[in-house]
């Protein structure tokens, strides 16, 4: 049986024992608090058939809490919008942001399983930061992910994953994800 409490995610433990060391003398940080480290990682689904067919965002919400490991959050719409027959309030999408253990779990989850899993794979966009170290990236199919079964699924669904890091710089991100395995094709 697995001790919870004692239990480490194996990239953490690869973190903390030398991805660490490696970007402190890459960058030549004199203090331990300024070594980049991951936040938070935020998945998110948008359902544009929700405005249709409401019981899509149940589906999503359930997928997306599957894959998450954690329940996610139907989002809603803040406004209405006539052309895209949207009201106030309507459901629209869902959510879920990881932190801690669960974060490290899903990313190893993303690199080593999901992410060879896409069909004509090259390799993430080593340019989809956003100047302040963080990395946003979409992928076209939930069903790259293990605990989706392909036969239940109704609809293939997008999805948002954003890395949240306390770099300053892009490169220091770029750096502290490439340490993490993550396949950048430039």
């Amino acid at each position: 049986m697995l001790d919870v409490s004692t239990y480490t995610p194996r990239i953490k433990a690869t973190y903390q024992s030398s991805i660490r060391a490696a970007l402190k003398e890459q960058f030549g940080y004199t203090n331990e608090m300024q070594i980049p480290k991951l936040d938070k990682i935020v998945l998110n689904m948008g359902v544009g058939e929700a405005v249709k067919d409401t019981k899509k965002v149940k589906a999503a919400q359930e997928q997306l809490t599957l894959i998450a490991g954690q329940k996610a959050v139907i989002t809603h719409a803040k406004k209405s919008i006539a052309g895209f027959r949207v009201r106030e309030e309507m459901p629209l999408g869902c959510k879920v942001t990881l932190r801690g253990d669960r974060m490290y779990e899903f990313l190893e989850r993303l690199i080593n399983i999901a992410l060879p899993r896409v069909r004509d794979f090259r390799g993430v966009k080593g340019s989809s930061f956003d100047g302040r170290g963080n990395f946003a990236m979409g992928l076209k199919e939930q069903i790259v992910f293990p605990e989706i079964e392909f036969d239940k699924v109704d609809d293939v669904l997008g999805m948002d994953i954003i890395i949240c890091t306390t770099a300053k710089t892009d490169a220091e991100a770029k750096a502290l994800l490439k340490l993490f395995n993550m396949p950048f094709n430039s």
